[in-house]
């Protein structure tokens, strides 16, 4: 009688875990066939990065000497370095 009740259990058990191995097989294929389809036909965008400005390529004005463009020309720079 025990060997009848521990063949009933095992078969129990591997029909439950069957089930859910089928179900996530199913789960899993379902969510992929869903994402091509989103992917193919609700595709957005993707923005378009920023890009910096070119700086001006005029001459420097006569009343800057060379220690204000120095100090300018270091601190974009080391801005530049930093971003």
């Amino acid at each position: 009688m025990q060997g009848t009740i521990m063949a009933q259990g095992v078969e129990l058990m591997l029909y439950g875990m069957g089930t859910v191995v089928m179900f996530l097989a199913l789960l899993v294929v379902a969510t992929t066939a869903m994402s091509a389809v989103i992917g193919r036909f609700f595709a957005e965008t993707q923005p378009q990065p920023l890009s910096r400005p070119a700086p001006p390529a005029g001459p420097v004005p006569a009343d800057a000497d060379a220690e204000t463009v120095a100090v300018i020309s270091a601190a974009i720079h080391r801005y530049r370095s930093r971003n």
